[in-house]
C-alpha cells in the first residue's frame, strides 16, 4: 500500500503558475504509474496528467497540454505537476493517484490509491 499527500495548492491569478507536489510513503514508489486528476464543483473527477514508472512516458488531457508538465523523482518518492498559464477553468481540487498496473490509464476507477486532494483556485 502507498500513502499520498499533496501540497502546493492555493490561489493564483489567471496567467500565473503553481507547482503541485505529491509525496508518497509506504511501498516502493517507483513501482507505480502516477496520475493527477481534478474535480471542479458539480463535475466529475477528470484525468489531468500521468507519468510512467521511470518517467519516460507522460500523458496529458487535451485541456492542459502545453501548459502543464508532470514529472517525478523516484529518489524523493515525489511526483510533481507544474501548472503554467493557469485559467479560471483550471479551478478544482487536484488529486494525486497511484496505479499498480504499469500502463497508462485516464480512468478514475483504474487507480488504486489516492491522496486527500488540494484546492487550486484561479481568479480572473
Amino acid at each position: 500500500q502507498v500513502q499520498l499527500v499533496e501540497s502546493g495548492g492555493g490561489l493564483v491569478q489567471a496567467g500565473g503558475s503553481l507547482r503541485l507536489s505529491c509525496a508518497a510513503s509506504g511501498r516502493t514508489f517507483s513501482r507505480y504509474f502516477m496520475g493527477w486528476f481534478r474535480q471542479a464543483p458539480g463535475k466529475e473527477r477528470e484525468f489531468v496528467a500521468g507519468i510512467s514508472r521511470n518517467g519516460g512516458g507522460t500523458y496529458y488531457a487535451d485541456s492542459v497540454k502545453g501548459r502543464f508538465t508532470i514529472s517525478r523523482d523516484n529518489a524523493k518518492n515525489t511526483v510533481y505537476l507544474q501548472m503554467n498559464s493557469l485559467k479560471p477553468e483550471d479551478t478544482a481540487v487536484y488529486y494525486c493517484a497511484a496505479r499498480e498496473r504499469p500502463y497508462y490509464s485516464g480512468r478514475v476507477y483504474e487507480y488504486d490509491y489516492w491522496g486527500q486532494g488540494i484546492q487550486v483556485t484561479v481568479s480572473s
